[in-house]
């Protein structure tokens, strides 16, 4: 059971010390409706009964009102305290608990009680474990092959960046249909933005998944409004597409609280279109880029449109 951090000294220490930045007022563009819906409620009441955590609550997602509604989620495994400090993210940061060896089973429950077609798995990092919980992930892959065959899985991982090559192959081994990890951010801005990342490391894993499994699709995403610029998202498309990453999402990033990473900006619906327009051009099968992407918005319907687009181009 996750322990009570609610307060916001207690859930992101590394950031108390930090002066508040004003919270930007939102655009009309990304502003979105209170959920009120019985679907919301409906999905809400099968995630606490089964003692879930999602990445949606979590981390404050903007679109959780929609997603919930239609009976889709992103189940955050592992826990809810993160051993990382990232100052764009909003999950608590702390000493995890110790994994529960249940879960697996209650998300795969939880699966087939909602019906998913497409279900995404995130987790915390858990620099604290050996294989960065790569086990964890994949016990839980297994468990919803076994209770909801019929479902495609997606992960998003972390970048197991303290651990041997054996975690990577643990989870690839378990045969997800998409690996997703977010590389956040141009690599100048990791220092401030993802300080206990590597920018290359996380290429490298993305790259590494491919030559594992040349079918495996990759995923991958970055937010905007962080303080880059135009030429550092363009460079970030070619290191990715160099990886062999088949999808990219772009999204807005929005600040959680004062004490998080300012918005330095709010990128224009039309500069989205642009990247997105850029990204086709370099190659990648699948983008999505709005003010409103997140890495697993509509991403069930975004994969049946990735598995299309690779029929297409290949042929299988």
């Amino acid at each position: 059971m996750s322990r009570d951090i609610s307060d916001k000294s207690q859930r992101h220490p590394e950031k108390a010390h930090k002066p508040d930045t004003p919270i930007l007022r939102k655009p009309n563009w990304i502003r979105v409706k209170a959920p009120t819906s019985q679907g919301y409620r409906d999905t809400r009441k099968i995630l606490t009964d089964n003692n879930l955590t999602t990445v949606c609550a979590e981390a404050g997602c903007p679109n959780v009102g929609e997603c919930w509604s239609l009976g889709h989620a992103t189940m955050m495994i592992m826990g809810d305290i993160c051993t990382r400090g990232c100052s764009f993210c909003n999950i608590a940061t702390g000493r995890p608990d110790a994994l529960d060896v249940f879960e697996p089973g209650r998300v795969a429950d939880a699966v087939e009680k909602l019906g998913l077609k497409h279900v995404v798995i995130t987790s915390v990092d858990r620099d604290d474990l050996a294989d960065g919980g790569a086990e964890h992930i994949a016990q839980t892959i297994r468990a919803i092959r076994h209770r909801a065959p019929a479902a495609t899985i997606e992960v998003l991982t972390p970048d197991f960046l303290k651990c041997g090559p054996d975690a990577l192959e643990t989870v690839v081994n378990a045969k997800p249909d998409v690996f997703n990890h977010n590389l956040e951010t141009v690599p100048g801005l990791y220092p401030t933005v993802r300080p206990g990342a590597r920018y290359f490391s996380s290429l490298r894993l993305l790259q590494r998944v491919k030559e594992l499994d040349p079918a495996m699709f990759t995923k991958s995403g970055i937010m905007v409004g962080l303080g880059e610029d135009k030429q550092g998202v363009q460079q970030v498309m070619d290191d990715m597409r160099a990886a062999d990453v088949d999808f990219l999402t772009i999204g807005q990033y929005l600040q959680p609280t004062p004490k998080h990473h300012a918005v330095m900006r709010f990128v224009e619906p039309d500069e989205f279109k642009s990247y997105e327009s850029a990204a086709f051009g370099k190659g990648f099968l699948m983008v999505s880029s709005t003010p409103l992407t997140r890495s697993s918005y509509h991403a069930g319907d975004d994969f049946a449109q990735l598995r299309a687009a690779r029929l297409a181009k290949f042929g299988s």
